[in-house]
């Protein structure tokens, strides 16, 4: 995938920017491919704030169009903003923030961008499925799993306050460990496996779990194919990965911000550009 044209900036350009602990270079890279594309006069720019109150305000200040939320900041910022849009609200977890002309707008497009994934699969909803964390992107995966009619879901997080508040909200358990377990859909919402990361090698899952199971979610991005997702293909099992998830997500964002929903065909092309 070759870059696109280079674009002229000047005064009428609209800023959109991420806040994250760990920028990447893949919501930048796959955002200004589609604003190249399109034609749209916009750049998007990642940041790790030092003061996640002083970032959100200058949103509104500056002003900036809209902002993508990644860890740690996706309940920080719930207090900061005006409006909790449905799909932020229900699952208390906000991973998009859009400006409509001083009105912060808190949304939660990561829940889209799984249900659909989920919809799209063929995992069993009926079979037993475990879901590792309890944090923002966890939210929004149980949330979705609930949504396309899974019914047997354990959430598996060692903070017990969360991981039951979770896992009750929507009718569902919550364990410590996976141990006595046997699930069919493995999820991964944790940072486990992700490149750079503490635990860029790790399983969110021991060898025997993960070899009883049939499929598998790991919303981690970067790399496209973690440990958990590598050892489930070369099994054949079917899996969807990060790197969907962030494309699926990041499409929702792109026209919340710019009010242009872009093809199937331009989000892969993003995608692969995003990673290129």
């Amino acid at each position: 995938m070759t870059a696109p044209h280079s674009r002229t900036l000047d005064r009428e350009t609209v800023l959109c920017i991420s806040l994250a602990a760990r920028p990447s270079n893949i919501g930048t890279r796959f955002h200004n491919f589609l604003y190249n594309e399109l034609g749209l006069n916009y750049v998007y720019k990642a940041f790790a704030p030092a003061d996640i109150g002083a970032a959100v305000a200058g949103i509104r200040g500056l002003p900036i169009r809209g902002a993508a939320v990644s860890m740690p900041y996706k309940e920080a910022v719930i207090d900061l903003v005006d409006v909790m849009e449905p799909s932020a609200a229900a699952i208390d977890s906000v991973n998009t923030i859009v400006n409509d002309d001083g009105v912060l707008r808190a949304y939660n497009t990561d829940y889209q961008a799984v249900a659909d994934l989920l919809e799209m699969s063929s995992f069993d909803r009926s079979a037993p499925a475990a879901v590792a964390g309890s944090g923002g992107m966890a939210k929004a995966v149980v949330a979705a799993m609930r949504d396309t009619g899974f019914v047997d879901v354990t959430v598996i997080a060692r903070n017990r306050a969360t991981g039951t508040a979770l896992a009750e909200k929507y009718g569902f358990r919550h364990a410590t460990s996976v141990d006595g377990l046997r699930p069919t859909t493995l999820v991964n919402a944790t940072p486990i496996g992700m490149a750079g990361g503490p635990d860029a090698d790790g399983m969110p899952f021991s060898e025997q779990v993960v070899e009883g199971a049939s499929n598998c979610l790991d919303v981690v991005a970067m790399p496209a194919a973690t440990p958990l997702v590598r050892i489930m293909r070369a099994r054949g099992a079917e899996t969807i990965s990060g790197d969907a998830v962030i494309a699926g997500q990041a499409a929702v964002q792109f026209a919340l911000y710019t009010g242009v929903r872009p093809t199937p065909e331009q989000v892969r092309a993003a995608s692969e550009y995003s990673r290129a």
